[in-house]
């Protein structure tokens, strides 16, 4: 078949990569000049599964109304005019419950975790080259009541066989010893020792050439205007440059996906959450992190990425804004100075910000649509990068008509 795949994040090259080995024909379309410029291009740079969990829980209400008062806020809300917005955040307010949060969290831990295997089983063949570290995430409470609420997390952790560690301060520094210098600023962590990290933009970029050279062709500066139908089927795209078709099309766009859908009827409750990075030079190593570690107060992770460390967190509701504000580098240069104040040169650190592509349950939308042809693998929020490899895989597996090696019942747009 002819497959044309809209979007080339690392969702998108990772799904043209996974059909292109099935032996289809593939077309991948983007507005950019390039693979991963958008939400893909400077991310945490997290492959976390045991991480994977919905933004909407018990207690993030009262906790949302906290930050709000914080200097170095994790969440930060521009009240717009926006319908999208308030249902989104409606939608998500319903989900912040301990059944619906074990719910959407025990759908997002098994894609999860697939992807991680499905890329080092791609690492493995290839020896694809990304800055990977294979050294776990360490979750770092500064408060004892942050580390006293871990129960719900590790249950789920156990029941689904994720491997986990608590550990004191003592524990902490073995696995990070750049925390020497702060050690009275935390309590203790949650170490999830699978996790991985790696740099997202790199990754796409040789996944891409990987894709070429099975067969895929990818095309740049395409601005997509629409989908056609006839009937029940999509018969094309419509572009600045003129009409593409194909025999099945996978909307790969993040964000964006909503927009271009909204005019076949098809409501994708995704909404944008901005998010920012910082990315400076290592100065020294003995003071820098050596994989990631989540701050649990700011809700910021700090990684390494080969003499790099990204900086990664915050959550802006803007629309589709991509102001690159003061304050949110503020809260990033804060965090990382904090924990690391002899790692890394932040006087040097480039800003970016991307949109996170969140629903208001967490989990990705992976699956058909009412169109024959047309399929969906977005919504990914800050995931994209820990389910792109299992998201692409599914979505080949799925458009052959083969049953996935993971259960993805759930995580269709049928659930909405």
């Amino acid at each position: 078949m002819k497959i044309v795949v809209l979007g080339s994040g690392v969702i998108g090259v990772a799904t043209a990569y996974f059909l292109a080995r099935d032996g289809h024909e593939v077309v991948v379309l983007d507005r950019q000049a390039g693979p991963a410029l958008e939400t893909s291009f400077a991310n945490a740079g997290e492959v976390s599964p045991g991480y994977s969990a919905p933004w909407a829980a018990p207690g993030i209400p009262l906790k949302a109304l906290k930050w709000l008062f914080m200097r170095h806020r994790p969440l930060v809300i521009w009240p717009k005019p926006d319908p999208a917005m308030w249902l989104w955040g409606l939608r998500m307010l319903r989900n912040c419950t301990a059944e619906r949060y074990a719910h959407n969290k025990g759908l997002m831990l098994p894609i999860a975790s697939y992807s991680r295997a499905v890329l080092a089983a791609l690492r493995a063949e290839t020896g694809i080259q990304y800055d990977a570290r294979m050294q776990g995430t360490l979750q770092l409470f500064r408060l004892q009541k942050q580390m006293d609420g871990i129960e719900s997390d590790t249950r789920v952790l156990t029941q689904t066989g994720i491997p986990y560690e608590v550990l004191d301060v003592a524990g902490c520094l073995k696995v990070e010893p750049g925390l020497k210098h702060v050690r009275e600023k935390f309590v203790g962590g949650l170490r999830l020792p699978q996790d991985e990290t790696g740099d997202c933009f790199k990754f796409t970029n040789a996944l891409r050439g990987l894709a070429e050279a099975a067969g895929v062709m990818l095309k740049y500066n395409v601005a997509i205007n629409g989908l056609m139908r006839e009937g029940d089927r999509i018969s094309g795209v419509t572009t600045a440059s003129g009409t593409i078709t194909g025999d099945a099309y996978v909307v790969a766009l993040g964000s964006y996906s909503p927009l271009l859908l909204a005019p076949l009827g098809l409501r994708l409750p995704i909404y944008p959450v901005k998010g920012y990075s910082l990315t400076l030079p290592v100065t020294a190593d003995d003071g820098a992190p050596q994989s990631t570690v989540m701050d649990e107060t700011h809700k910021v992770a700090i990684t390494r990425l080969g003499d790099r460390i990204r900086v990664g967190g915050t959550a802006e509701l803007a629309g589709y804004n991509l102001a690159l504000r003061e304050g949110r580098r503020g809260t990033l240069t804060h965090v990382v100075s904090d924990l690391f104040p002899q790692g890394g040169d932040a006087s040097r650190a480039e800003f970016w910000c991307g949109l996170r592509p969140m629903t208001p349950d967490g989990p990705p939308i992976i699956g058909r649509t009412r169109f024959s042809n047309l399929h969906l693998n977005t919504g990914h929020g800050t995931l994209g990068w820990t389910m792109a490899c299992g998201s692409g895989r599914v979505m080949a597996d799925l458009i052959a008509g083969r049953k996935p090696e993971v259960d993805v019942r759930g995580l269709g747009l049928e659930r909405y």
